[in-house]
C-alpha cells in the first residue's frame, strides 16, 4: 500500500520534458519542510499498486511521473514494475536525500540543501537537476552528474519579487551556460 495524495493527467510543466503529456502520481509525505513549498502532500489515501495502475493505464501519455512530497519515502518497487508492465515509462522527482529505486527511467533531483538543515543530497547521478532559486541562496549543482541543469525561479507569490528573481536567473545563466531556465509552465498556462 502507498499513501497517495492525488493522481492526475496533465503536461509536464518543468525541466527537459516540459510540454510532455504525463500521468502524475503525487505521494503523501516529505522528509523536508521547505519554506516555499507550494504542494499539498501531507494527507494521503492508502492505495494498492493495482488500484493506482488501474487509474493511470487509460491515459494515452507514455510517461508516469512519481512525485510528492518525497516519493522515495515509500516502497515503489511494485508500482514501478506495474507501470512498466502496462508499457509506460517512469520518471521520479526527488529532493535527492534518499536512494533512487531500481527501474526508474528518468530521475529529476531538486536539491533543497540550501533551504533546510536536513537536505543533504545523497544522489549523485540524475538525468536532470532542477534547482529552485529564491534570489538569495547560492546556485550549486551539489556534485550531481546530470545531462541537464535547470535553474527554476521560486514563485514567491509576489509578481515584482518573482520578476527580480527571474532576472537574476537569466543573468546567472548568461554567465554559466551549463544551466538553463525552467519556468513552471503549468502555472503560466493555468493547468494542473
Amino acid at each position: 500500500m502507498l499513501s497517495v495524495n492525488e493522481i492526475f493527467y496533465s503536461i509536464q510543466g518543468e525541466g527537459a520534458n516540459t510540454g510532455t503529456a504525463a500521468t502524475f502520481i503525487r505521494l503523501a509525505g516529505c522528509n523536508l519542510r521547505c519554506p516555499f513549498c507550494d504542494t499539498e502532500h501531507h494527507s494521503g489515501v492508502a492505495m494498492d499498486e493495482k488500484t493506482i495502475i488501474g487509474q493511470i493505464e487509460g491515459h494515452p501519455g507514455r510517461w508516469v511521473v512519481i512525485t510528492g512530497g518525497e516519493p522515495t519515502l515509500q516502497n515503489l518497487d511494485n508500482l514501478i514494475d506495474g507501470i512498466h508492465k502496462i508499457g509506460k515509462k517512469v520518471a521520479i522527482e526527488t529532493n535527492g536525500t534518499r536512494p533512487i529505486p531500481a527501474g526508474v527511467d528518468w530521475v529529476t533531483v531538486s536539491p533543497k540543501a540550501a533551504f533546510v538543515a536536513n537536505g543533504k543530497v545523497l544522489v549523485k547521478k540524475a538525468d536532470e537537476v532542477k534547482l529552485v532559486f529564491d534570489g538569495e541562496h547560492d546556485i550549486c549543482d551539489y556534485g550531481i552528474e546530470a545531462s541537464h541543469y535547470y535553474l527554476q525561479p521560486c514563485d514567491m507569490g509576489n509578481q515584482e519579487q518573482n520578476m527580480k528573481i527571474i532576472g537574476q536567473c537569466v543573468a546567472f545563466i548568461l554567465q554559466d551556460p551549463k544551466w538553463r531556465l525552467s519556468l513552471q509552465v503549468h502555472k503560466v498556462i493555468h493547468v494542473k
